[in-house]
């Protein structure tokens, strides 16, 4: 609704422009412009790298990749530089068709993630029962080994939920302004069937393929002398920590499918993630913008900000997964307390647009958006569509 044409030409949106537009609070706007070109340029693009590298080196190892270069941890190295060097091509380059081939391949892929997770399970179809029954049982507490630790796993579902479907964390507005649509209910629906396909389809799929396998760990936290431990209640894949989700799905899939399954997952997440990288870089460049104001961006911000996700690609794959996913939780906290107090205030217009859309398809008709016959204000772009 708020958003805005560049000096270019390309459209450019937000929550930092929807909280100056329709709150009238630059500063706070400016507050979440910062925390955002932190958040998505230095401190989410690691969790990303670190799932890339982490899923190609459980497959490249597996090939005696690691002994070849000197170990794993040299070897996720070699992959964050890689993948460092083909974001650098898009985004100093300019080089499109890398992120327009992304664009199409990751539908698919999606597709194909799913159709995987239904042949597992078909494969494992006389284990179905159970999982249900598992999944019903810990959801209420009533599993004996689960129900001490539902608190624990609601809230990693709930951290781990918004990187999936980024609803409220303040992301997702920034692709949306993105789009052409002559009506912005339009768009809004669109991002909420995505929380819907990301959450209900594509992690339900993952949930699934793990534990119709038996392919997942879980672990409950004990605390002795100020100390947290974590201590084994089941051990699918002995060895693996809560954090290294990519090499649970491949064990998953490699159990019903062995040779291919864990190249296949990983070069799925390959896909996910290096485009998530792509847009983590648009959102950031966007609230560079947006803190340019009238003048154009300074070219020593810019590259500064490419330097710095292209170094925390490589820094991401390179660590450890505990330490790439504090720094994302840190990343999504800063976004999300920000968003989600101006969302709960800004739902007045939000509203007022998706009835005027609503009602307008009632009278079928294509939906176009008049801010100024809505009362609503400081929808430039919107009011000179009109």
């Amino acid at each position: 609704m708020y958003k805005e044409k560049d000096a270019e030409g390309r459209y450019r949106g937000g929550p930092a422009y929807y909280i100056e537009k329709a709150m009238g609070l630059k500063w706070y706007a400016v507050t979440f412009a910062v925390a955002t070109v932190i958040a998505t340029g230095l401190l989410l693009p690691g969790v990303q790298a670190n799932a890339i590298a982490d899923s190609a080196s459980n497959v490249l190892c597996g090939a005696g990749a690691c002994e070849a270069v000197g170990g794993a941890g040299a070897l996720k190295l070699w992959i964050g530089l890689g993948v460092a060097a083909v974001l650098a091509l898009i985004i100093f380059g300019g080089i499109k068709r890398i992120a327009t081939f992304a664009e199409v391949v990751v539908p698919f892929m999606a597709l194909a993630f799913i159709l995987m997770a239904v042949i597992v399970m078909i494969a494992n179809a006389g284990k179905v029962p159970a999982m249900f029954a598992d999944i019903f049982s810990s959801a209420f507490g009533a599993h004996a080994a689960f129900g001490a630790i539902i608190g624990q796993a609601i809230a990693w579902g709930v951290k781990r939920g918004i990187y999936a479907n980024e609803a409220g964390q303040g992301t997702g507005p920034h692709a949306a302004a993105a789009a052409e649509v002559s009506h912005p209910a339009k768009q809004g629906y669109v991002q909420a069937f995505a929380i819907y396909f990301d959450t209900m389809l594509v992690c339900t799929s993952t949930a699934f393929l793990l534990l119709s396998t038996g392919m997942y760990n879980t672990f409950r936290t004990v605390t002795e002398n100020g100390k947290d431990t974590l201590v084994a209640i089941v051990s699918g894949v002995p060895g693996l920590q809560p954090s290294e989700g990519a090499q649970f799905t491949q064990a998953a899939v490699e159990s019903v499918l062995p040779g291919w399954g864990a190249g296949f997952v990983a070069l799925a997440l390959f896909f996910f993630a290096f485009t998530t990288i792509m847009a983590y870089y648009y959102m950031a460049e966007t609230n560079l913008t947006y803190l340019a104001g009238v003048k154009k961006t300074h070219p020593l911000a810019t590259l500064l900000l490419r330097l710095g996700i292209v170094g925390m690609v490589v820094f991401g794959a390179y660590h450890n997964a505990a330490m790439a996913w504090t720094l994302g939780d840190i990343g999504v906290g800063l976004m999300a307390w920000l968003n989600v107090i101006a969302i709960l205030i800004l739902q007045k217009p939000a509203l007022i647009a998706l009835r005027d859309y609503e009602r307008q398809k009632k009278l079928g008709v294509d939906p176009v958006f008049d801010p100024e016959a809505l009362g609503i204000r400081n929808a430039h772009f919107w009011k000179k569509q009109a």
